[in-house]
C-alpha cells in the first residue's frame, strides 16, 4: 500500500497580510449646451450605441488632452513637473545643446536613438517615427549627459546613466497617463489613471447648422455668400468616469508623495475644468458639472455607466433624471458589492439624497486631507 498523506490546506492569509490597492475614483454628471467637442473623420460628433441606441460620445484621449492642456494653462502644476508629448524632442535638444557640444544636432539625435527611437529628416526638420511623451526635467537631464561626456553619448557610462534616467521618470502628466516605447520596453511607464470615454446618460440625435459666410467687402450683385456649408453637432448631459491607482502613482513619482498629492489635487481641478476645445469659437459650450462624485476606497473600481442602460427621458430632465440614475446603481452596488470608504459629493442639481459639499474647493480639502 503507497505511503501518502492527506493534502494539508493552504494557509489563509489574515487580511491584514492582503496588499490592497488604494484608488480614488471620480464620478460626474455634466451637461453640454449645442457643440461639437470631439469630431470623428468626417467632421460629426463622435457617438456609441449603448443600451441599444445611439448616444453622444467624448473619446477618453479627448479630455485626457483636455487636462494636460489644463495643467498648463491654469498653472496647477510647475512646468518642471510636466512633460510634452511630441515628435520635436531632437529639436528641443538642439536648442539645449547649442554652444555646448559640437554639432548638437548630431548628438541629440544619437540621444534619442539611445532612448530607442528612430529619428528621420522631414524637410530639413528631425523627427521621431512616433510620439515620445517625456518630462521637460529629463529632456534638461539628457542634455547635460551629452555634455557631460563630450557629446560621446554612445560610451557606455553615457549609455547607462541614459537607461537609469528614463527608468525614473519625474513627470506627473507621464505618470499619470503613462508611456509606451515599442522598442524599449524597459522604458514604459504604466498609466496611473484610467478615464472612461464620455456617453450622453439619452437618447442623442445628430443635428445640423446650415450657414453662410458673406464678403465684406461685396457690393451690389456681388453681395451674395461667399460661402455655404453646415456643421454637425449635438447636446447632451454626460456621464464621465475616471479612477486613480494612488500606489501606483506614488511608485511612478519615485515614492514622493508630495509631488503625489500634488498630483492628485491637479488632476481633480483639471478633471472637473477642462472642456474640449472642439469647434469651441462656433459654440462656447464651457459647460462645468452638475454633479461631481469622488471615493476614496481600497476595492476594485466600479464604473456605473449601466446606471444609463436605459436611456433617461426628457420628461424627468436630462440632468435630474441621470443624477438620480447614479445614484441608484450607486446604492445597488454597494448593497451587493460592499462600499466601504470615504465619500465627498459636490451636487448642483440638488437631487442627489445626502450631505453635498458646498465648492470643488471644499472637495479638493477634502481628499487632500483624506490622503494626507
Amino acid at each position: 500500500m503507497p505511503n501518502w498523506k492527506p493534502l494539508t490546506p493552504p494557509r489563509r492569509r489574515k487580511p491584514k497580510d492582503i496588499a490592497m490597492t488604494r484608488i480614488l475614483e471620480i464620478h460626474a454628471i455634466q451637461q453640454f449646451a449645442p457643440s461639437n467637442l470631439n469630431r470623428d473623420d468626417t467632421g460629426a460628433p463622435k457617438d456609441a450605441i449603448f443600451g441599444g441606441v445611439r448616444r453622444a460620445r467624448v473619446s477618453s484621449q479627448c479630455f485626457k488632452r483636455a487636462i494636460r492642456k489644463y495643467f498648463q494653462s491654469a498653472r496647477l502644476l510647475s512646468d518642471a513637473d510636466l512633460a510634452d508629448r511630441t515628435k520635436r524632442v531632437v529639436g528641443r535638444l538642439q536648442e539645449l545643446l547649442k554652444g555646448r557640444v559640437e554639432d548638437e544636432r548630431k548628438v541629440a539625435t544619437e540621444l534619442i536613438n539611445q532612448v530607442g527611437l528612430e529619428v528621420k529628416l522631414v524637410k530639413d526638420v528631425p523627427l521621431t517615427e512616433y510620439l515620445l511623451f517625456l518630462g521637460h526635467r529629463d529632456v534638461e537631464a539628457l542634455a547635460d549627459i551629452a555634455v557631460q561626456h563630450g557629446g560621446k553619448v554612445n560610451a557606455p557610462n553615457a549609455n547607462r546613466q541614459i537607461s537609469d534616467l528614463m527608468r525614473r521618470n519625474r513627470a506627473v502628466d507621464v505618470a499619470l497617463f503613462g508611456r509606451m516605447l515599442a522598442d524599449r520596453k524597459d522604458f514604459n511607464v504604466d498609466a496611473a489613471v484610467q478615464v472612461a470615454h464620455a456617453i450622453s446618460t439619452h437618447r442623442v440625435e445628430r443635428e445640423f447648422d446650415f450657414f453662410t459666410a458673406v464678403d465684406d467687402l461685396a457690393t451690389g450683385n456681388d453681395a451674395v455668400s461667399a460661402m455655404l456649408a453646415t456643421v454637425d453637432f449635438n447636446s447632451a448631459c454626460y456621464y464621465r468616469y475616471a479612477v486613480i491607482n494612488l500606489d501606483l502613482l506614488a511608485r511612478n513619482l519615485g515614492n514622493d508623495a508630495d509631488l503625489a498629492l500634488k498630483a492628485v489635487d491637479a488632476f481633480l481641478e483639471a478633471f472637473t475644468r477642462a472642456v474640449p476645445s472642439g469647434k469651441q469659437n462656433s459654440f462656447a459650450a464651457h459647460n462645468p458639472p452638475e454633479l461631481l462624485a469622488v471615493r476614496l476606497r481600497e476595492e476594485a473600481p466600479i464604473n456605473l455607466a449601466g446606471a444609463f442602460e436605459s436611456p433617461v427621458q426628457p420628461k424627468d430632465g436630462y440632468v435630474s433624471g441621470s443624477v438620480k440614475a447614479l445614484q441608484a446603481q450607486w446604492k445597488r452596488f454597494d448593497e451587493a458589492y460592499g462600499g466601504a470608504g470615504t465619500s465627498w459629493v459636490l451636487d448642483l442639481s440638488g437631487v442627489w439624497e445626502g450631505a453635498s459639499i458646498g465648492s470643488l474647493t471644499a472637495l479638493r480639502d477634502g481628499v487632500r486631507a483624506a490622503l494626507s
